[in-house]
C-alpha cells in the first residue's frame, strides 16, 4: 500500500460529551435527556429514565479514537487515515429516537443541533453535521428543518422505526417531505434507530441483531417509494446509512414486480417504476462489505457511498487504508472517484471543500 487512498466518509460520528443536554436543557429536561452511566462493568444508557441500552465497559472503551471527544484531533485522524471529509451522526443521540414526549425530543434535538453546530462544524468545513428532527410532532419537525436548514446543515435525521401510528407511508409526514424538498436537505436514516435493536437473545444473539439493524432501512425505503412520497417530491434525496448498499437492487427489483404484478389494485398510481425511483433518489453507504462495489459497477445502482464509522466498534479506524486498497485497488478509478468521492456530494446536494 504505496500510494494513499482519499475517501470521503458518508457515514461518521460525533462522540457527545457527557453534559451536552445538561448544559443546554432546565433541569427537569436535562434529567430525561439521553444520558450515559458507568458502574464496574457496564455503560449503561439511559432515555427519559428508561434503559435503553446496556454494553460492557471494555466494548465501550473500544470506540475511543484519538479524536473521538475533540474535532481537532479528529482533523489528524483524518489526515492519517485518508478521509478528506466527513458526513457526522450523533452517538448517544441515537439512541434519542426512542423518546416518545414531544417535548422532550423537541428540545433534545434541538439542544444537539446547536452543539454541533457551534463546536464542531465551526472547527472545519470538513465535518458535515447531521441535525435531528423531532419524530412526535411534524409541525415540530418542520420548524426544526427550516431552522437548521437557515443554519447550514445539508442533511437531517429520521429513524429508520418511526413512531407507532407515524409510519413513513402515511399522510401525516406529507408537509415535511414537502418542507425538506423546499430546503434542498438530505433525508438521512440511520440503521438501528428508533426502536429496540435487541430482538433476540441466546445464541448468536450478537450477530443475529446486528443483521436485524438493517432491515428497517430497507423498509423505510419500501414505505417511501411505494407511497408515492419520492415520486411527488423528485427532488427529495434519501440517504441508508450503515446498512450496507448491496439490498437495493434486489429490493427495487422486488418492487417492480410488485408494482407490475399487482399495479392494478395498487394506490397511489407511481409516474415511475419503483427501481426508477429509488435508483434516482435513494443513497446507501456500507464499510466493509464486499458485495458493494459490485452493487454498482454489476447491478448499475449509481448512489453507493461508502463510510468509515468513526470512532465506533464497526467502523474502519486503524484499518482504513487496508480496508480501502482491498475494496478499491483492483477497480477503475472511475469507480473509486464515483464510489469514494463523488457520490458524497451528490448526496449532500453540494461540493464539500477540504484542506487535505
Amino acid at each position: 500500500m504505496t500510494t494513499k487512498i482519499w475517501a470521503n466518509s458518508g457515514d461518521s460520528h460525533v462522540m457527545e460529551p457527557s453534559d451536552v443536554w445538561t448544559s443546554r436543557l432546565p433541569g427537569p429536561l436535562a434529567e430525561r435527556a439521553p444520558r450515559a452511566v458507568k458502574d464496574d462493568r457496564h455503560e449503561t444508557v439511559f432515555v427519559d429514565g428508561e434503559t435503553v441500552f446496556r454494553t460492557l465497559n471494555a466494548f465501550a472503551e473500544d470506540a475511543r479514537a484519538p479524536g473521538s471527544f475533540d474535532p481537532r484531533l479528529r482533523l489528524l485522524d483524518l489526515d492519517a487515515e485518508g478521509v478528506v471529509n466527513q458526513v457526522l451522526f450523533p452517538s448517544m443521540g441515537l439512541w434519542a429516537y426512542r423518546i416518545r414526549e414531544r417535548t422532550l425530543f423537541r428540545e433534545v434535538a434541538r439542544a444537539y443541533n446547536d452543539w454541533i453546530a457551534e463546536e464542531v462544524m465551526t472547527v472545519s468545513p470538513r465535518f458535515v453535521g447531521v441535525a435531528m428532527m423531532p419524530m412526535v410532532s411534524t409541525e415540530d419537525a418542520i420548524a426544526e428543518l427550516q431552522r437548521v436548514a437557515a443554519l447550514g446543515f445539508k442533511a437531517v435525521m429520521l429513524a429508520t422505526t418511526s413512531p407507532e401510528g407515524r409510519e413513513y407511508h402515511l399522510d401525516v409526514w406529507e408537509d415535511f417531505w414537502a418542507a425538506a424538498a423546499e430546503a434542498d436537505v438530505t433525508l438521512s436514516f440511520h440503521v438501528g434507530t428508533g426502536a429496540d435493536p435487541r430482538m433476540f437473545r441466546g445464541p448468536g444473539a450478537v450477530v443475529i441483531n446486528y443483521v436485524e439493524t438493517f432491515i428497517p432501512g430497507q423498509r423505510t425505503v419500501s414505505l417511501l417509494t411505494a407511497s408515492g412520497a419520492l415520486d411527488r417530491h423528485p427532488g427529495l434525496r434519501v440517504f441508508i446509512a450503515e446498512g450496507g448498499a448491496s439490498w437495493v437492487p434486489a429490493l427495487a427489483d422486488r418492487m417492480d414486480e410488485g408494482y407490475r404484478q399487482h399495479g392494478r389494485y395498487a394506490e397511489p398510481k407511481l409516474s415511475r417504476l419503483p427501481s426508477e425511483i429509488i435508483y434516482s433518489q435513494v443513497f446507501a453507504s456500507f464499510q466493509h462489505d464486499r458485495s458493494a462495489v459490485p452493487a454498482f459497477e454489476a447491478m448499475s445502482y449509481p448512489n453507493v457511498l461508502w463510510g468509515d464509522d468513526y470512532p465506533h466498534l464497526e467502523g474502519t479506524f486503524g484499518h482504513t487504508q487496508e480496508t480501502l486498497h482491498a475494496l478499491f485497488g483492483a477497480v477503475s478509478e472511475e469507480t473509486a472517484e464515483q464510489v469514494l468521492r463523488k457520490n458524497f456530494d451528490r448526496m449532500l446536494g453540494t461540493t464539500v471543500r477540504s484542506a487535505a
